[in-house]
């Protein structure tokens, strides 16, 4: 019994099944979530229970297909805070046949 736990959880670590905390935004002061991302350099930030996204640290951290873009968010004093970068896709239309 102990080794299928076992398995259960390393499965569940290789697999990227363990999900991450979603921090609420509006819960924290806006130096508390700038330092925030700088301790984690990677966050999902909540503006509401439906509504999150994935800030970094740092604007080079997108993949080759994104782009990164500042990201700001409500917090529980400023309304549009700068907490970082978030990356968005890349318009791959560039009008050429």
């Amino acid at each position: 019994m102990i080794r299928l736990a076992c398995a259960l959880v390393l499965g569940a670590f290789a697999t990227g099944a363990v999900a991450q905390e979603r921090i609420d935004t509006r819960a924290l002061t806006c130096a508390a979530l700038r330092a925030r991302v700088v301790r984690d350099r990677t966050l999902i930030l909540a503006r509401s229970e439906m509504a999150y996204e994935t800030v970094h640290l740092d604007s080079g951290s997108c993949r080759q297909d994104e782009t990164s873009a500042p990201a700001f968010e409500p917090s529980a004093d400023v309304p549009s805070c700068w907490a970082g970068w978030r990356c968005t896709q890349r318009n791959s239309d560039s009008g050429q046949r």
